[in-house]
């Protein structure tokens, strides 16, 4: 991957892995924007949009594009709730939200996280897809600790996630999203701390960087 070029980087994670926190410090550190299945949910639903407004969007406001920055700007993404990731999208929230994404990245270098990203980049230009997993007792307590609810709960929740992104992916991809061949890097969690994996990631790029 070149830096010096427009670039993008997917990430897939595990519920509970420490994967949006690796995703949102990887682009701190590469200085570019980061976006994640919720902001782009509340994106579509803040401007109404479908495939085709956005092209209509698209031709009737030349500032489109810091349209949307403001409102980047503005929503805290990590507010909505967690479950909100199980609701499975349907082909239309599909199509829209690759268009939208994929408009995102022809502007800037950006690092997406979420379950459709390494299917939408599949064939983009200077791409990097990245998974992010851990053991399972590691992720409950995650959970438990940043949502004070109880082990049970934290194991329901899991369960529910994961069985909805890999139908979602299935249904998508047709592959899994275990399936290490639809990425560059596969991190395992266990012993590491998100600064660790980041800095992982940033040897990778520097190794595999194109002239």
């Amino acid at each position: 991957m070149n830096k010096n070029e427009k670039f993008v980087i997917t990430l897939n994670r595990e519920l509970g892995s420490g994967g949006r926190t690796v995703g949102r410090k990887l682009a701190e550190r590469l200085e570019v924007k980061y976006y994640d299945k919720a902001l782009i949910e509340g994106l579509t639903k803040e401007f109404g949009l479908t495939v085709d407004e956005i092209e209509k969007f698209k031709a009737q406001k030349k500032s489109w594009w810091n349209e949307f920055n403001n409102y980047y700007k503005t929503r805290n993404s990590t507010a909505l709730p967690m479950e909100a990731e199980t609701v499975l999208t349907n082909e239309t929230m599909m199509e829209t939200e690759k268009r939208i994404l994929q408009n995102l990245a022809a502007h800037e270098s950006c690092v997406v996280a979420g379950r459709s990203g390494f299917l939408v980049f599949r064939e983009w230009p200077n791409h990097i897809s990245i998974f992010i997993q851990a053991p399972l007792e590691k992720r409950i307590e995650r959970l438990r600790r940043k949502k004070g609810i109880d082990r049970e709960e934290a194991i329901g929740i899991i369960e529910k996630v994961d069985k909805a992104r890999e139908t979602f992916i299935q249904k998508y991809a047709k592959t899994s999203r275990y399936d290490t061949r639809n990425y560059d890097i596969v991190l395992n969690m266990d012993g590491l701390t998100e600064d660790e994996a980041v800095d992982i990631i940033m040897a990778y790029i520097d190794r595999n960087k194109k002239a």
